[in-house]
């Protein structure tokens, strides 16, 4: 995937987390909550302070996070579904 995001915007592909069916039931995809968890794919330079430096990001390639449920843009880029979202909307790194 080559896309790269500007300021202080971050991609992240969302991690599907384990399947757990209780009492047999089945729940179809659609009406799954999408998951709230990812990996960071591409992070932004850093968005510009009040004197004009580039405040670098907090997050980089390869973190793990955790964002608000509508947070973001979904898109799709190479035929893979991605989020973009600002550093902002970032609650949580994994670690």
């Amino acid at each position: 995937m080559t896309l790269k995001p500007l300021g202080d915007r971050v991609v992240v592909r969302r991690t599907e987390e384990a399947e757990q069916v209780k009492g047999g039931i089945i729940i179809p995809d659609s009406a799954k909550e999408k998951p709230q968890r990812g990996e960071v794919v591409a992070a932004g330079p850093g968005k510009h302070g009040d004197d004009g430096k580039v405040i670098a990001l907090d997050v980089k390639a390869g973190d793990k996070v955790l964002f608000g449920k509508y947070s973001g843009s979904d898109v799709t880029v190479d035929g893979e579904d991605v989020l973009i979202l600002r550093e902002d909307e970032i609650l949580a790194v994994i670690e």
